[in-house]
């Protein structure tokens, strides 16, 4: 035994309350702490419901729904891999708490986890987070269902979610991309740069930046094109097998930009506002534990 450095973590959030904790009284099939844990909940941290209301329950399981989804859209606007989205670590408020093996994709890698416990399944994938969520939530329906005389409610509030959650991440898509809408040509043009930076192990962050910091034409040199995304690249030999698709699509891009008339101030100004200049990368922040 020896003397070691150490520290202690504090983690704030206005309220731990998670689904997990109404699934405990269900499972324990005590319905009167289920429903006083959910209008204590409504009372502290929905007052904006009527606590009065008999529909409260209704109103606040859609709330909680639609904040659900806001929060994955911008998960997935910036990378973020939360890692271990049990029904334990999901917030009521739609606030991202208890991440524990998290991290930021570096690559685009849409299969990636932070969770080495995961590695086999990858359930909790950066891309399979919308689906997660989606999951909990049934379960935090299913953990409700006494406190409702039908399930009509539930399935209205889960149909909100689904509507909530495609209806930003297409505009969320839209922006990073530096389009003025989602419609079917600016969708597959966005799913293909997607695919393009995946085959070529782009980064992720870098590549948003270099679309949103892009001045002028696309140069007709495929190698001067790929030159200007900047050192967004993890592997050479991929970068250059993609090259000519890479430079191909910025091609496509721009003009699909130009033939929609964007104000390109504008523009610019939102897509710096969706894609982040820096984010925290775990070899920055093990280099920071190091020289501690």
């Amino acid at each position: 035994p020896q003397m070691e450095p150490g520290a202690v973590v504090c983690r704030v959030a206005p309220s731990f309350i998670r689904f997990g904790n109404f699934e405990i009284a269900t499972a324990r099939g005590d319905e009167a702490l289920l429903r006083q844990l959910a209008d204590f909940t409504i009372a502290r941290d929905f007052p904006h419901i009527d606590a009065a209301d008999p529909a409260r329950f209704a109103q606040w399981f859609r709330e909680v729904c639609v904040r659900t989804a806001t929060m994955i859209v911008q998960w997935m606007r910036v990378g973020f891999v939360h890692g271990v989205m049990n029904t334990d670590n999901m917030s009521v408020l739609g606030l991202t708490i208890d991440y524990g093996p998290y991290g930021f994709l570096d690559d685009f890698d849409p299969h990636w986890t932070p969770n080495t416990t995961d590695a086999g399944s990858r359930r909790y994938r950066y891309a399979n987070q919308p689906a997660i969520a989606q999951w909990n939530l049934e379960r935090f329906a299913d953990a409700l269902r006494p406190l409702f005389a039908d399930i009509e409610p539930l399935k209205d509030g889960l149909g909100a979610y689904v509507d909530r959650f495609n209806a930003e991440y297409r505009a969320m898509l839209a922006t990073k991309f530096g389009f003025p809408d989602f419609s079917a040509p600016h969708e597959a043009l966005a799913q293909e740069g997607l695919g393009l930076l995946t085959d070529a192990e782009g980064d992720h962050t870098l590549f948003f930046r270099a679309l949103t910091e892009w001045q002028g034409e696309v140069p007709r040199d495929d190698a001067a094109a790929i030159a200007a995304l900047g050192d967004m690249f993890y592997d050479a030999a991929k970068r250059d097998a993609q090259a000519a698709a890479m430079a191909a699509w910025l091609r496509r891009w721009h003009a699909a930009r130009h033939a929609a008339n964007v104000d390109v101030a504008a523009t610019q100004a939102a897509m710096a506002r969706a894609n982040p200049r820096f984010i925290p990368r775990n070899y920055l922040a093990q280099q920071a534990i190091d020289a501690a």
